[in-house]
């Protein structure tokens, strides 16, 4: 049985939940889907210019942990702007 998640803290929650390329219809566009954590996690390091240690402490969270949160989030950004595909913003509830 797999260990229970934890609750991390999550002070972002966007108004804005898709991002598409322009030009091309929705039904036509692969989603990739972003989670609270990795949206979060991003925001930390690149708009608020947090190191790791500091963002990890401040989602209450380990810095290993951070870091595999927020390369998920590089990886699924990457895929949607290289390839072409919607972002879907995954919100906490």
């Amino acid at each position: 049985m797999p260990r229970p998640r934890l609750c991390r803290k999550i002070e972002f929650n966007p108004n804005i939940t898709y991002f598409k390329p322009q030009g091309v219809p929705m039904r036509e566009l692969e989603i990739v889907e972003l989670t609270a954590e990795e949206i979060e996690a991003y925001r930390l390091r690149h708009i608020n210019d947090m190191e790791q240690q500091e963002a990890a402490d401040k989602m209450h969270t380990s810095q290993s942990t951070y870091q595999r949160i927020l390369y998920s989030a590089y990886k699924n950004i990457a895929d949607a702007l290289i390839n072409g595909k919607t972002i879907k913003i995954i919100k906490n509830k």
